[in-house]
């Protein structure tokens, strides 16, 4: 009998069930960020606020989930993976959700409207930023089946895959950060030096969204291989 059986049949629900949730209501906010940018790329107000309104509603559920989550994360030593390791994994979920609401906080509050040499790398960034998001997301649903095999056989190769290509996805934006990054470097003197600060730190925080998507894949890994 795998480990993962015993712990289900034991205590119950898996302790993996409330971060696949939380990793759920995270895409759900992280997906939103593309449609938001093209909307004050558009110059559509009424759908910029509707949008960052929907981030912030998904971002204050994933904290729900969250606290209720480590309030009631059991601390006993049947437990089939370190409760830190899982608690790692949640935060860094979170922190998503985090940078996709202070995204949004900033386009708003700043009614930015984006520069027309920004516009189309910006949204391939964001949208590739939001593919890293998806696949750790995909790894976090395969969570339950690792756990019923005892985090061993072809299902660890299969996810294993799928984080290799996450690191590959986040590579890419990472990439694509530093052309747009060099693009606004070469049209500094055409905008004011607070839309030009403001712009970096849009770049860099939806360059974010994949980072952290690739810190959980990474954690993630750490932890089968445990």
């Amino acid at each position: 009998m795998s480990s993962g059986n015993t712990f289900t049949k034991m205590f119950g629900q898996s302790p993996f069930t409330s971060l696949q949730e939380h990793m759920r209501v995270v895409v759900e906010c992280a997906r939103e960020v593309q449609p938001l940018i093209e909307a004050v790329a558009s110059g559509d107000q009424d759908r910029v606020t509707a949008l960052k309104d929907k981030i912030f509603e998904r971002e204050a559920e994933a904290d729900r989930i969250k606290h209720d989550l480590r309030a009631h994360l059991p601390k006993s030593l049947f437990m089939p993976v370190d409760r830190r390791d899982l608690l790692e994994v949640l935060l860094l979920q979170d922190t998503i959700a985090n940078v996709a609401q202070d995204i949004a906080g900033l386009l708003i509050e700043r009614k930015m409207s984006i520069p027309d040499f920004l516009r189309t790398p910006l949204i391939e960034l964001t949208a590739r930023c939001f593919d890293t998001v998806e696949k750790a997301h995909a790894v976090i649903e395969e969570l339950d089946e690792l756990l019923a095999i005892g985090f061993r056989g072809r299902e660890v190769d299969r996810v294993d895959e799928m984080l290799k290509e996450l690191n590959a996805i986040e590579d890419e934006t990472d990439e694509l950060g530093i052309a747009l990054a060099r693009a606004l470097f070469d049209h500094e003197d055409e905008l004011k030096p607070v839309s030009v600060m403001m712009w970096y730190q849009i770049i860099e925080w939806v360059g974010d969204l994949a980072d952290y998507a690739e810190k959980v894949g990474d954690h993630l890994r750490l932890l089968i291989a445990k």
